[in-house]
């Protein structure tokens, strides 16, 4: 990977939708070898897709709440049922394997604080294993796109 690929991944992260010859002109290539090196990243596993980035609030899950979780145990079956449990939550956005005070961090997305409330007292605190959850409501998140 040179100076050229890092730059065509530094505009595609930002406007993945770009057009070949706009993402050619920014990089300073020409159209037919700015493609090839983009499908060589992609066919590398580089570049792992391309998604659209959705207002959350535009489709009714307004509130974002970071999920800290600790497990009883952390046997193989033990991890194993938490995250086959955790991923068929439609309100978990991303699950993240970590070290520290928790085991997983959870990125979730509800419409309110009540249908938060109501989620973690039904379906989150009774997966598999869980011995702890801590919330933190997220009031602004900043990003660089």
């Amino acid at each position: 990977m040179d100076d050229i690929d890092r730059r065509i991944l530094d505009v595609l992260n930002t406007h993945g939708r770009i057009a070949n010859a706009d993402l050619a002109a920014q990089v300073g290539l020409s159209p037919s070898p700015c493609l090839r090196r983009v499908r060589r990243l992609e066919d590398a596993g580089v570049i792992r897709g391309y998604r659209a980035m959705i207002d959350p609030a535009a489709i009714g899950r307004g509130l974002h709440v970071m999920v800290g979780v600790r497990l009883a145990r952390h046997a193989h079956g033990d991890v194993s049922a938490f995250e086959a449990a955790v991923i068929e939550l439609a309100e978990v956005v991303e699950t993240h394997h970590v070290t520290g005070n928790f085991d997983y961090i959870l990125d979730v997305e509800v419409a309110d604080l009540s249908a938060y409330e109501e989620f973690h007292a039904k379906r989150l605190a009774n997966l598999p294993g869980v011995s702890a959850v801590n919330s933190y409501v997220v009031m602004k998140s900043l990003s660089t796109f």
